[in-house]
């Protein structure tokens, strides 16, 4: 049986390092590197905590394919958008990113029926 203090404590470390740069920085890549970084705090926890269990079904390494698999989408998602608003305004700080432009046309403006 493993030791269980080493893998629990990388997780929370993983999880308060990630915690951090979400809220401390304010460049978008930077914040989605945080993310990423509690996700793996996530899955490592997983991992951990089935592997204590003795778990028949290894229930906590299927859930972290899932973690790693929407990390995976979600990256993709996040570097598209960041890309496109970098494009737009030359600039991925989040804090002047937060409401859409005046200009973006409505649902009702471009004759769309939803």
């Amino acid at each position: 049986m493993i030791h269980l203090l080493l893998p629990y404590a990388v997780a929370a470390a993983l999880v308060g390092i990630g915690t951090y740069g979400v809220l401390a920085r304010r460049n978008a890549v930077l914040v989605l590197i945080g993310i990423e970084l509690m996700l793996a705090g996530a899955g490592l926890l997983l991992v951990t905590a089935g592997a204590v269990g003795g778990d028949r079904w290894q229930a906590g390494n299927v859930l972290t394919l899932f973690i790693i698999t929407i990390a995976a989408a979600e990256v993709v998602l996040a570097l598209a958008v960041i890309v496109a608003v970098f494009r737009r305004r030359d600039n991925i700080d989040i804090s002047i990113t937060t409401a859409l432009p005046a200009s973006a046309p409505a649902a009702a403006e471009t004759g769309d029926p939803r």
